[in-house]
């Protein structure tokens, strides 16, 4: 349930459309839902924005179906994160309306238009073709989130005039999600060409002495620009859930 159904259902008793009795078998199973295998948080839209995302990692294939079946039941749009092939083949076809990235490893179920909540754009900036897949986990993160969302590809310090000659996309930005790997030098760069938030997103992808991100997220972590805020290794969903909360163009409490 979120804000406008909330209000709808208070209206609707208000105005006697429907019985106390009603009402409250409506609000039975609004905080949470037991599957069994899962507490199914049914309030985490009303309270954030957006429902419960589900992380597909480690979950065999009946608890999503389980999970997923009782999120679609109520209407809601669903998103899975690090989700292998099999499980989102699988997933598609227990849902055809779903769509599975193999690139992002997500799946998305869009049962509600997605209506876009962002005050301006989201800029997802990634150093190489190899940090694609936490870019593309971030890219449809922001989307299904309600944000409009550009992505900026291989344009890592390495051949810095690739990102130089895009400066418009830097400066029409709102928020800019940089992701690299190696030695995570690009969100510094970034974070000293623009006015806006930079949220960096080390990557795992490396030589041997970049000990599967460590080196890029210290590297992030140590960065000489000012406003350069950093998420996890390989977090791509953080850091879209950090821009998207950055760019509302109103806060859940004023609707």
């Amino acid at each position: 349930m979120n804000n406008k159904e909330l209000t709808r259902l208070l209206q609707s008793l208000v105005d006697g459309q429907i019985s106390v009795d009603n009402g409250v078998e409506r609000l039975k199973q609004l905080p949470f839902e037991d599957l069994g295998i899962a507490q199914l948080d049914h309030h985490r839209e009303l309270r954030q924005g957006f429902p419960e995302v589900i992380l597909g990692e480690s979950k065999s294939l009946e608890q999503l179906r389980t999970i997923l079946s009782a999120l679609e039941r109520r209407g809601r749009n669903i998103l899975v994160t690090r989700l292998n092939g099999e499980k989102g083949t699988a997933l598609c076809n227990q849902f055809p309306e779903g769509e599975y990235d193999i690139d992002a490893r997500t799946f998305c179920l869009v049962q509600q238009k997605i209506e876009i909540a962002g005050a301006g754009k989201i800029l997802i900036i990634c150093a190489g073709t190899s940090d694609l897949p936490v870019a593309r986990e971030a890219a449809i993160t922001a989307r299904m989130l309600g944000n409009e969302v550009e992505e900026l590809i291989d344009v890592g310090v390495a051949g810095i005039h690739r990102l130089l000659a895009r400066q418009d996309l830097l400066q029409q930005a709102a928020v800019l999600i940089v992701i690299a790997g190696m030695e995570g030098a690009l969100p510094s760069v970034v974070g000293g060409l623009v006015a806006t938030p930079v949220i960096a997103v080390p990557t795992s992808v490396g030589y041997g002495a970049s000990f599967g991100g460590i080196a890029a997220l210290l590297g992030m972590l140590n960065s000489c620009a000012s406003g350069v805020t950093v998420v996890n290794i390989d977090n791509g969903f953080g850091a879209a859930f950090a821009a998207n909360r950055i760019n509302r163009k109103t806060s859940l409490l004023s609707g």
